[in-house]
């Protein structure tokens, strides 16, 4: 289930487009302003994002600005929703990083479209990329998996971890945020179903000679991690 992040500052837009894309399947975050916007995609990346051009605190073309500069979130696909509809402004958005441009006001059935189909172009990029972190490469494609060129089985549940660590090193992800990657919202699952299966994860990834590239973080959560 996709995750797709609104930031836009008119309840009554981000009611309605909430409203229409909880509809189709989707998962909807909101926030209010730049600000907030920027730090809730940062902490945990959507796979979209409708971007309201006119925002408090941070504009819009700038908040997709910092998106496209950073490498962990450059490659979110963004949907910038504005009132304006001169050229010069779309060409601005467009060239500040932007994937698509809908003008308000807009046809809900137009952004849904927008919306799955840029989804899908995405989803035909990764499923040709090969993910490498130090000596693992996960292959999303063949659904295969190798560390120091050895293949290694892993369960569907542990592939679906491997694959949300292997999304950005470093970061530290929260057992609820694990679970709602892994497992879904709509499936109840103890914290504790992550703690065994991050620990058979690594006794998979692991043999005696291998670093551990998993920490654990007391009180917080996992990452993928070479200095772990």
């Amino acid at each position: 289930m996709a995750l797709i992040q609104i930031i836009e500052d008119e309840p009554a837009q981000v009611e309605l487009l909430s409203y229409n894309l909880e509809a189709e399947g989707f998962k909807i975050r909101q926030a209010m302003d730049g600000e907030e916007g920027l730090l809730q995609v940062q902490e945990d990346p959507p796979d979209l994002i409708i971007l309201d051009w006119m925002l408090p605190e941070v504009p819009g073309v700038e908040v997709c600005r910092r998106l496209k500069a950073q490498s962990e979130t450059k490659k979110i696909p963004i949907i910038m929703l504005t009132a304006r509809g001169e050229e010069d402004d779309r060409v601005r958005g467009l060239n500040t990083g932007a994937d698509d441009y809908i003008v308000k006001p807009f046809s809900v059935s137009e952004v849904v479209a927008r919306v799955h189909a840029l989804l899908r172009r995405t989803s035909a990029v990764l499923e040709e990329e090969v993910i490498t972190y130090q000596d693992l490469s996960l292959n999303t494609e063949q659904h295969r998996v190798t560390r120091a060129g050895r293949h290694i089985k892993l369960s569907p549940t542990e592939y679906r971890l491997l694959l949300v660590l292997l999304a950005k090193p470093g970061k530290v992800w929260t057992r609820e945020q694990l679970l709602d990657r892994v497992w879904g919202r709509d499936i109840f699952v103890d914290d504790r179903t992550v703690d065994v299966h991050i620990g058979r994860l690594r006794a998979t990834l692991n043999k005696k000679e291998d670093k551990d590239l998993i920490r654990t973080v007391r009180g917080a959560g996992y990452s993928l991690d070479g200095e772990a």
